[in-house]
């Protein structure tokens, strides 16, 4: 037996109630608590600028979608899978034929959706909430450019920053700023 994560594919916004029902199932005794380890709903914070202050979310990244943590035996394997795929809102387990083993995830894809959820120790980044494109008006609300506005030259949202072209002194200046330092005019 080997310890995987597997995705368990469900209705969209039943997450957390399949994961609680999953967890009770566990803590009665109708699941093995060697079997299934634990189960995750994958979410992560996002932050939402609003009125000049800034709001922390906890947002789902893959609705629909639960990893379940199970040691499956070769032998046996049916009757913790049947029962999980049983619970009202569980379509089934991804990537897998009915009357088939689950598949479980190759471990960098796991390790990438734990540190993304901030299980395991990694760069998690805070997502912004809006989306900005190059030619917005923004107001730049933090930092040593506070109160000025500008037009978005360029945006990069692998490292979260933006590219405003704000009016200095009569010249338009470049200025690179943090996405969480700007909101839409």
């Amino acid at each position: 037996m080997a310890t995987g994560w597997y995705v368990l594919h469900t209705y969209s916004g039943y997450e957390n109630k399949i994961e609680k029902t999953i967890r009770m199932m566990i803590d009665s005794g109708e699941l093995d608590k060697d079997v299934v380890r634990d189960v995750k709903v994958p979410s992560e914070d996002v932050v939402e600028v609003k009125d000049g202050k800034k709001r922390t979310m906890t947002k789902k990244f893959l609705p629909g979608y639960i990893l379940v943590e199970m040691d499956l035996p070769e032998i046996g394997w049916k009757v913790p899978c049947s029962k999980i795929k049983k619970i009202p809102g569980v379509t089934g387990f991804v990537g897998t034929p009915a009357n088939r083993r689950p598949q479980p995830l190759t471990g960098d894809e796991a390790r990438a959706i734990l540190q993304k959820t901030g299980e395991i120790k990694g760069e998690r980044p805070v997502r912004s909430r809006q989306s900005f494109a190059p030619g917005e008006q923004v107001k730049i609300i933090d930092g040593p450019f506070e109160s000025f506005t500008g037009t978005i030259e360029e945006v990069n949202t692998e490292r979260n920053k933006l590219k405003v072209m704000v009016g200095i002194f009569g010249r338009s200046t470049p200025v690179e700023v943090d996405l969480l330092q700007v909101e839409k005019i």
